[in-house]
């Protein structure tokens, strides 16, 4: 923030307390929607609920993957939290900020319809963060699929339905439609392999 100050050779050391300050505020940062991978975070108003109960989950995941579709998007990880939600998409050239205004407008008008709400079920706008090496790459989607650990859960990571987790390694199918083929890529030509490999990078504990 800039702090510029209105001043001439008339002030003295006896008008210096009828000084005003004017500030210019610095715009929102804009936002990198370059094609790429990128790992978008929704939060509840006041980290408040933004599910109630399996029903609401769905929707969710129903709406990912029709904004997926229309907005050229491949998941390649996710996590449904109780009050935010995780994505790594990767993006293309329709963009990224489009499609998280439909999804989360889509999203919160259900919501509100359903459970006899009127206000915002999202706080500030949705965070996100382009993905710009392979270590960042590993370390973001370990982070996303250890959010359930993270909040406190002791079981393990497969046994969190609502994250891509237990899809990737293939012991059920994704809630929400998947680029497994894509992610598991990052950990080797061999699918088996990458899988193992996969396995035991999210058992260890993550530093992001």
């Amino acid at each position: 923030m800039e702090v510029r100050h209105e001043w001439n050779e008339s002030v003295t050391a006896q008008t210096w307390h009828t000084f005003r300050p004017t500030v210019t505020r610095m715009g929102r940062a804009l936002r990198d929607e370059s094609p790429g991978y990128h790992h978008v975070v929704t939060r509840g108003n006041n980290k408040q609920a933004i599910v109630l109960d399996d029903d609401d989950r769905w929707f969710i995941c129903i709406t990912v993957d029709r904004i997926a579709l229309r907005y050229g998007w491949r998941i390649v990880a996710y996590c449904l939290m109780g009050n935010h939600y995780h994505l790594i998409i990767l993006v293309g050239d329709k963009g990224l900020s489009d499609g998280m205004r439909d999804l989360n407008t889509a999203i919160a008008r259900q919501f509100n319809v359903k459970h006899g709400r009127i206000n915002h079920l999202f706080g500030k706008r949705f965070w996100s963060r382009r993905i710009k090496t392979y270590p960042s790459m590993l370390s973001t989607v370990r982070y996303v699929v250890q959010n359930p650990r993270r909040a406190g859960g002791t079981k393990p990571l497969e046994a969190y339905v609502w994250s891509s987790y237990a899809a990737s390694i293939g012991l059920t199918y994704a809630r929400i439609s998947l680029a497994r083929d894509e992610l598991l890529a990052f950990f080797g030509s061999d699918p088996a392999h990458a899988v193992e490999e996969f396995r035991v990078f999210c058992s260890a504990r993550g530093f992001t």
